[in-house]
């Protein structure tokens, strides 16, 4: 389910980033997944799982492409392929830490619950959500801006390569 609905979300973002941000789009995106995480703590119908995880699919779909998009904006194009592994580490580091303390912490902290853990997770990504707002987003289109003779969302508007 999660998977079927972020691969049909991913064609939406970018219709919401053009109308709000990027950056104001990975938010809503990270709430509702959050939201979907905490949900499944007090869900008593097994029916509405499908519901939470269409929700955490929507996340999903961001997270997969807004980070980066967002990252591409600020960087130099000459080290586009540099600061993207180096952002990498960023992913894979946090994995790790997650798979070596979660399991620890569900057992001692939690008593073994894993809806807990899982609740954990849905705080986290929507404290991630809120913290989105202050990453800086250099070519990000502001909507209630309006250029004459803009070239679009998606197009260039200069070919002199960024230093």
């Amino acid at each position: 389910m999660r998977n079927g609905v972020a691969a049909i979300f991913a064609f939406i973002i970018p219709l919401i980033a053009a109308r709000t941000s990027r950056r104001r789009t990975h938010m809503l995106c990270l709430l509702i997944g959050g939201l979907g995480l905490l949900s499944l703590k007090f869900i008593g119908n097994p029916d509405l799982i499908m519901l939470s995880m269409a929700m955490v699919g929507v996340a999903w779909a961001s997270i997969l492409s807004m980070p980066y998009a967002i990252l591409a904006g600020s960087l130099p194009a000459n080290k586009m392929g540099y600061f993207m592994g180096v952002f990498n580490f960023f992913i894979v580091i946090p994995q790790i830490v997650a798979a070596t303390i979660l399991g620890w912490a569900t057992m001692h902290l939690f008593q073994g619950n894993t809806l807990n853990t899982i609740a954990l997770g849905g705080v986290s990504m929507i404290v991630a959500g809120v913290f989105t707002l202050w990453v800086k987003d250099n070519d990000d289109v502001h909507p209630s801006v309006h250029v004459e003779n803009s070239p679009g969302y998606d197009t260039p508007t200069a070919t002199v390569p960024r230093t």
